[in-house]
């Protein structure tokens, strides 16, 4: 069986299942596992967000949908000739991935078409689910029933120890800034799961919107994640200048107790298995008298607000230092 794969979570999900050796095309930002960087990229997205502000990335996005144009670039000729068993592929987000339709047109002329896989969960059981999917398709049912059994275990640990908080802090969660986009789909469930409260008309599943700051200032988080779509730390340290320069940014709770984290985006905006990495890290943000171990290295930055004081707005960046898991294993375990 060949496998085609134009979404990083459906090339982690692969990887996980044991199907790495299986997978022929994927696109150029399935960067995880480090083996799926070794891959045939046959889709590429027409915007880098690594090099590009959010302002940047935002108006050039609006100036290719107006043209008609895609964002992204599927090579249909190699598609049509390599002729893949099955191409996992997505609707829920035009901006992030190559929609289905776009993949059903290009595999059309293929004398025996293959299996199209759309996978588009928006809650955490449903990402779930998508790896029986995944499994179904692509001959690995036993070994998806057990990764998923294994991280349903995991999550049932978070569960209970957050069951035990006695509080539970008011959260706002940002994916996208200049404009504000408030995380949607899964991670307002892995926010909830993880013991925050968020503004009563987020919920599980919820679209990604775009809002007003006013909402952030009215929501007065104790706890505020930086949780860009697409951005690595570095990308957040030169986007949250423009968070600090906005009006009321010093009074929020969180920023006056130091409580705003800036968090790399492949355990939060892809979901694969990773995600239940994501909702045990945010667990530890939200809870760390409940919660030890939890966070991988190089995955979250946090506001110390001393250093914070004697910096201009411009470099607030540098206020915000590694936040590291602590020596050892994490006591939750893996899979």
């Amino acid at each position: 069986m060949q496998i085609c794969s134009l979404l990083p979570s459906g090339t982690e999900i692969l990887f996980a299942l044991g199907l790495g050796e299986r997978i022929i095309g994927v696109t150029d930002l399935c960067d995880y596992p480090p083996e799926a960087t070794q891959k045939r990229v046959v889709c590429r997205s027409r915007i880098d967000p690594s090099v590009m502000s959010s302002e940047e990335v935002d108006a050039e996005m609006r100036r290719i949908l107006s043209s008609g144009e895609s964002p992204y670039e599927l090579d249909v000729e190699w598609l049509v000739e390599a002729s893949p068993d099955v191409v996992l592929t997505q609707d829920l987000c035009y901006f992030c991935e190559v929609d289905a339709g776009t993949v059903n047109r290009a595999v059309a002329p293929i004398p025996i078409p293959p299996k199209v896989l759309n996978l588009n969960p928006r809650t955490l059981d449903e990402i779930l689910d998508s790896f029986a999917e995944v499994g179904t398709a692509c001959g690995a049912v036993e070994c998806a029933a057990e990764m998923t059994a294994g991280l349903r275990r995991r999550i049932d640990v978070v569960a209970a120890r957050v069951s035990k908080a006695a509080k539970r802090p008011a959260v706002f969660s940002l994916e996208g800034v200049n404009p504000l986009v408030i995380g949607g789909h899964w991670v307002t469930d892995l926010v909830q799961r993880a013991g925050g409260v968020l503004p009563e008309r987020f919920v599980p599943g919820c679209d990604a919107e775009r809002i007003e700051w006013g909402e952030v200032v009215a929501a007065a988080p104790e706890k505020l994640y930086v949780d860009l779509c697409s951005s690595d730390l570095a990308r957040s340290r030169r986007e949250v200048p423009w968070l600090a320069a906005q009006p009321g940014w010093a009074e929020l709770p969180a920023v006056l107790a130091g409580e705003v984290y800036l968090i790399d985006h492949g355990t939060l905006s892809r979901p694969g298995p990773r995600v239940v990495d994501g909702l045990e890290l945010l667990a530890e943000l939200t809870h760390p008298a409940l919660f030890a171990g939890c966070i991988p290295p190089n995955t979250a930055l946090k506001l110390d607000v001393e250093t914070a004081r004697g910096l201009p707005v411009e470099r607030i960046g540098e206020a915000f230092l590694p936040w590291p898991a602590p020596t050892g294993n994490s006591d939750i375990g893996g899979v």
